[in-house]
């Protein structure tokens, strides 16, 4: 049977979906104990709304700027660079619920934790590297592979990571407030430098590098999300 526009248009006015709801049915496809647990925020552009439900003005790392959005925390559960599935989400609107992205970020980990799951590795970019995060992730007896700001201090010393020499092999590296970390450096083709930390002190440059390359499954979505559906 066909769908009518008029249709349409009323199941979008009246459908409450829910981050539960992603979640029910994503819980029929995944192994809770095989996979890493990856996060990421994506913008979706509003700039010619005025009166938009939901719409905020936030930094887009996409624009390298401030933009009018809305904007959403993604987790998602990936087993492999092919298998993923989106497991769950957070609009982030503090006008409304006054919560910051990391408070959202630390529900969702909670939430994942209630739910059985068990990743092997938790994996975010440099916006969630707050100690709160950190140690949200270690009160879940997880571990973290994060992207690093280069003026992060670390050792007594309160030395920013970009003046360490960072041998190949890593660096472990204190964090007060926290503990003991690793930290790599790698080079960009471009002649940008990153800076990643893992809570794991025996993982390889190469370790950290595959976590990370893993956690781009979830920009592909964001980029899937916005080219396919037209979000």
């Amino acid at each position: 049977m066909a769908l009518s526009h008029d249709s349409i248009s009323r199941w979008l006015s009246s459908a409450k979906v829910q981050p539960k709801d992603l979640w029910e049915t994503a819980s029929k496809e995944i192994d809770k104990n095989r996979g890493i647990l990856a996060f990421d925020d994506v913008v979706i552009d509003k700039s010619r709304s005025n009166k938009m439900e939901l719409v905020n003005w936030q930094y887009s790392g996409t624009e390298h700027g401030v933009v009018k959005g809305i904007g959403v925390l993604n987790a998602l559960w990936q087993t492999s660079k092919e298998k993923y599935t989106p497991i769950d989400y957070r609009i982030w609107n503090p006008p409304d619920d006054g919560k910051t992205k990391n408070d959202h970020f630390r529900e969702m980990l909670s939430s994942a934790k209630s739910r059985g799951l068990e990743p092997e590795m938790v994996v975010a970019d440099s916006w969630y590297r707050s100690f709160d995060n950190l140690k949200s992730i270690r009160s879940h007896g997880w571990d973290w592979v994060m992207g690093l700001k280069s003026n992060r201090l670390v050792n007594k010393s309160h030395i920013q990571i970009c003046k360490l020499d960072i041998p190949d092999e890593g660096l472990k590296v204190y964090l007060k407030g926290y503990g003991w970390i690793k930290l790599f450096r790698f080079e960009g083709k471009n002649g940008r430098t990153d800076y990643v930390g893992t809570s794991r002190l025996d993982l390889t440059k190469e370790q950290i590098k595959s976590y990370f390359e893993r956690r781009w499954s979830i920009e592909v979505m964001h980029r899937e999300l916005k080219a396919n559906l037209r979000i």
